[in-house]
């Protein structure tokens, strides 16, 4: 199930370039998060589709209730606030993703539920002319059980 090593995998595709300021690359995000007895796995991928390429971009992901502290985010994650995780990924070239991004966490609490929003605010320059699936609000529940977005 859930361990509570933190681990984040970014992969390269070859090849790929830094897109042109203003040029139009559509990022994507996908995956899912899990909630059990305060512990929160977040899974996500992140794809260019085009029509440019990309160096990096940020995702951040604001949690509507406080982690724990004591340990710390992969290299390329940083804490913004006991809320909010902030991630890179790496160069997305058209039709390209990054590796899966995987964060196990722990609340301050014991929500019965919580609410995750996944956003990009920084997409290296350029311009996504479908912003709706980089942007996604998910309620997670004290299952045990996925909820994808």
């Amino acid at each position: 199930m859930l361990g509570v090593a933190l681990a984040v995998a970014v992969v390269v595709g070859a090849g790929a370039g830094a897109g042109a300021v203003g040029a139009e690359a559509d990022l994507s995000h996908h995956g899912h998060l899990l909630l059990q007895d305060g512990r929160l796995g977040v899974r996500l991928v992140s794809e260019n589709h085009g029509p440019a390429p990309f160096s990096r971009a940020t995702v951040r992901i604001a949690f509507s209730v406080p982690m724990a502290g004591g340990y710390e985010l992969p290299p390329a994650c940083l804490w913004s606030s006991d809320r909010v995780v902030s991630c890179r990924t790496g160069e997305l070239p058209v039709g390209g993703r990054d590796g899966e991004l995987a964060l196990d966490l722990w609340t301050a609490g014991l929500p019965e539920e919580l609410t995750a929003e996944i956003s990009t605010p920084w997409r290296d320059g350029a311009v996504d002319p479908y912003p709706g699936n980089d942007r996604h609000r998910v309620l997670v529940l004290d299952t045990g059980d996925p909820y994808v977005f």
